[in-house]
């Protein structure tokens, strides 16, 4: 018997935000219901393999046949994509002939061994397979095709193929072509077994008329092909209900057969595993506590297992349970956390909180790191420098840190940090055996790693107000201009970048990255199972390991210390998170010998740690810096003077005079006691006359201006203090030892003491004792004019000379204050003589 098809044409549309793309759909559904591109619709009743869909598209073939079973469902489906052959088939899906289980939403039964599968989605480089609602589809990333279809436990009861609107080519199989017309002509067998066919032929005219609404003249034609889906199957609930749900589908919730399609029909709802509730039209994406707000459009409304209305599937743990979205758990490293846990770095602190972590901002100040010839900026960009030269690391408003690299291998040989004078001192000590660290006044910290080769490690304040340049960039949080040169231009690649900040002349000399022989040794650096492992969420190894093979590459000889010295900066980056990889020096043959008695630590602190540090505040422990590998001393110990680790009880002392060992001394007069590193002196100094003792160690003060006579001397700007006897505050001692005030303090005057107010006279001046000083007042003073001995003269002025004249000669004349012309007073008269005679002398 052949019928002739009605062609009919739906098209849907997907609505995503405000991007419309149209797209054609074919359907296969029930025993053989075959809906085209075109919705020319027909049954086919065969159990032989046979195409559905075939064509090429920009020299890609992509084939889809079907094989139907004698139950009237298909028993597989296989889908090629560019070779890429997929096979979907009872239990399961094959990928190039390997096997892959679905995580199906619905308990449909997957009767093959769990072991055999694996979860999608599954990702393959030309194809994408995932759930979708209660549904599977496989999306193609070549081409704008996707295959959907619904597993049964008995086999797949709906296929459908969607193409994007508009695509034209050469398409053979049942699913026609797109846009081409056609008349089709199906065999179908006779009916038989006409009792049982009659109530099946009842159940299909009472559901059709019911969709007059939507099918309208269409319906006589499904009514024709819903006797023959179900001829022969009339005791299969899959294939009848397969059928009636995808006319249901397509009538959609506007029609009335939408509300009772499954009490007509006797179709129950699927049941749906553990939280989860059926819906006809429900989410393909079900929001979960990894997503709660997966994809959705028209397009994505579906058959659908879905958590009931204001809660979310908790897909971090086994099995379908639905919680509200504020008891989700976290995930992290392979751990799941419940909403409230905590987890904590050195830099920041995160909180799960309704499934996702809220961190706060990272704490940790920007870091440059120069590794050998690889640097990492301030803002985290990393690159390789490419000649051995000087270079500025960087620099900013007073201050520089130059770097040059050895001639012979690429690594540091130097490192200078360049200060100007006006600003305050700089901090450097030893952090362990291995670690330098400089500690400047305003803020930036240096970490010099000295042995067994030179690397830097160059902290700025968190909130740097520095503008710095150089290797290490700009400090900006930026890191698409950290490429910027020393004229000022950001340049795209880090060679002329890092050429730029060289100092004088320099030649690109180091050899890239070639060689392969040393992948096997760094990649324990990747290993998921070994040392490293734990760092890997934190940190990703990659990088590390790239500069692993980079340095090991170019290290001549001294292979296995390049290889622990890039084993150890990532266990460095590791540690300043906080996150202690373990003794990875142990597994990697990377072991160090400690000198003396000192022990080796991955965290050594120098803080609190030297016999140094007994005496007063440690220096050492305001770095507030990360903790470094190295030799130290054990807990309970001290480091002293010798580099030797001692109890307390052998620690010297410290004082601002130098070091002193154990046991009794005398210092500054004082007798003192040296014990467990600390000093201690007597607070008697055995004084009287109202004196107190002074500690200059305590409390300095400038003891050379505690006495009477002391105000009247010029003082030096520096504090000279010396322990000992003196006047309390605001007292001086007098002349006579005794402590008194400012104003009750005595002068002395040619040997003699004098009280305060006691005045003599001098020279024609009368001078009064106070404070300590004489204030003097000028009086007249009465001139002499003198002869003594062979020609021995003194003028009125107190002017000595000699002159040996025999002449007669006027000494003195008195006359009135205008003389007459000719006549001189005695002074002006004896020194023009003077000069007349000693001409040698005159002036």
């Amino acid at each position: 018997k052949y019928i002739q098809t009605y062609i009919y044409v739906y098209t849907f549309i997907l609505y995503t935000y405000d991007i419309h793309i149209e797209y054609i759909h074919m359907y296969m559904f029930g025993s053989g219901i075959i809906q085209t591109f075109n919705a020319s619709s027909f049954h086919v009743r065969t159990n032989c393999p046979f195409t559905l869909t075939h064509f090429t598209h920009d020299q890609v073939d992509y084939d889809i046949t079907t094989l139907r079973g004698d139950d009237g469902l298909l028993s597989q489906m296989e889908i090629i994509v560019n070779k890429i052959r997929t096979v979907v088939q009872i239990g399961g899906i094959l990928v190039e002939k390997k096997r892959f289980g679905c995580k199906i939403i619905l308990s449909l039964g997957l009767y093959t061994e769990p072991s055999l599968f694996v979860s999608l989605p599954y990702d393959h480089t030309y194809q994408h397979i995932f759930q979708y609602g209660t549904y599977t589809r496989l999306r193609s990333l070549l081409f704008p095709l996707s295959v959907t279809w619904h597993t049964l436990p008995a086999g797949i009861d709906t296929v459908m193929v969607e193409l994007e609107q508009g695509f034209s080519t050469e398409m053979t199989g049942l699913c026609g072509q797109p846009n081409v017309s056609s008349n089709l002509f199906i065999s179908v067998s006779q009916y038989s077994h006409f009792s049982t066919f009659f109530f099946f032929f009842q159940l299909c005219n009472k559901f059709f008329s019911h969709t007059m609404d939507c099918l309208q003249d269409r319906n006589p034609h499904f009514l024709r092909l819903c006797e023959e889906n179900m001829y022969s199957y009339e005791s299969s609930n899959y294939v009848r209900c397969s059928f009636f749900s995808e006319v249901v589908q397509q009538c959609r919730h506007n029609s009335y057969i939408w509300i009772i399609w499954r009490t007509l029909t006797g179709c129950a709802a699927p049941t749906c595993p553990g939280d989860l509730v059926y819906e006809e039209q429900g989410a393909a994406f079900v929001p979960s506590c990894s997503n709660f707000n997966p994809s959705h459009s028209r397009q994505n409304l579906i058959r659908s297992c879905v958590c009931p209305e204001g809660s979310v599937l908790n897909d971090q743990t086994d099995g379908f349970h639905c919680v509200n979205i504020s008891k989700c758990p976290c995930k992290f490293a392979g751990r799941s956390y419940v909403s409230g846990d905590k987890r904590s770095t050195n830099c920041q602190t995160c909180v799960c909180q309704a499934g996702g972590w809220h961190c706060s901002e990272n704490s940790c100040p920007p870091r440059c790191l120069l590794e050998g010839q690889f640097v990492t900026t301030f803002d985290g960009k990393q690159y390789a420098v490419p000649g051995k030269c000087a270079y500025v690391a960087s620099q900013g408003l007073n201050w520089t840190i130059m770097v040059r690299f050895s001639e012979k291998y690429s690594s540091l040989h130097t490192a200078v940090l360049q200060l100007p004078q006006v600003l305050d001192h700089a901090l450097v000590f030893w952090q362990s055996s291995m670690f330098v660290q400089v500690q400047t006044s305003f803020g930036m910290k240096i970490q010099v790693q000295m042995s067994p080769e030179i690397q830097l490690y160059i902290t700025l304040p968190r909130n740097n107000p520095y503008n710095v340049s150089g290797l290490c960039g700009n400090s900006n949080n930026d890191t698409t201009d950290d490429f910027t040169t020393s004229t000022g231009i950001v340049e795209n690649s880090p060679q002329p970048f890092a050429l730029s900040w060289s100092v004088g002349t320099c030649a690109a000399n180091i050899p890239p990255i070639l060689c392969t022989d040393f992948h096997v040794m760094c990649s324990v650096l990747r290993d998921q199972t070994g040392i490293f492992a734990k760092c890997h969420d934190h940190i990703p190894a990659d990088q590390f390991y790239t500069t692993c093979v980079g340095r090991t590459c170019n290290c001549g000889s001294h292979l296995q210390q390049c290889l622990c010295v890039a084993l150890g900066s990532y266990a460095k980056a590791c540690a300043i998170l906080g996150v202690a990889v373990g003794d990875w020096r142990k597994a990697t043959n990377c072991t160090l010998t400690c000198a003396n008695n000192q022990q080796f630590f991955y965290d050594t602190r120098t803080c609190n740690h030297t016999c140094r540090s007994l005496s007063g505040p440690d220096p050492r422990c305001w770095s507030g810096d990360a903790p470094v590998e190295g030799c130290g001393c054990p807990e309970g110990t001290h480091l002293n003077q010798g580099g030797v680790c001692t109890p307390k009880s052998e620690c010297e002392c410290h004082y601002s005079g130098g070091a002193i060992q154990p046991g009794p001394v005398v210092i500054d007069g004082l007798q003192c006691l040296c014990e467990n590193g600390e000093l201690h002196c007597s607070k008697d100094c055995g004084c009287r006359n109202g004196k107190v003792c002074y500690h200059c160690s305590e409390r300095p003060v400038n003891t050379a201006q505690k006495t009477c006579d002391s105000l009247g001397k010029l003082q030096a700007v520096a504090v000279t203090c010396e322990s000992g006897c003196y006047c309390p505050h605001d007292q001086y001692e007098d002349h006579r030892g005794n402590c008194v005030s400012m104003d009750n303090c005595t002068c002395v005057y040619s040997g003699k003491v004098f009280a305060p107010g006691q005045h003599v006279k001098t020279n024609c001046k009368t001078c009064t004792c106070g404070q300590g000083r004489w204030h003097c007042t000028d009086e007249p003073c009465p001139g002499q004019c003198q002869v003594y001995g062979n020609g021995h003269y003194q003028t009125f002025d107190s002017k000595w000379y000699r002159f040996n004249g025999h002449c007669q000669y006027t000494l003195v004349e008195v006359r009135s204050r205008q003389t007459e012309p000719g006549v001189l007073p005695c002074t002006y008269v004896l020194e023009i003589i003077h000069n007349m005679y000693f001409p040698e002398h005159s002036g």
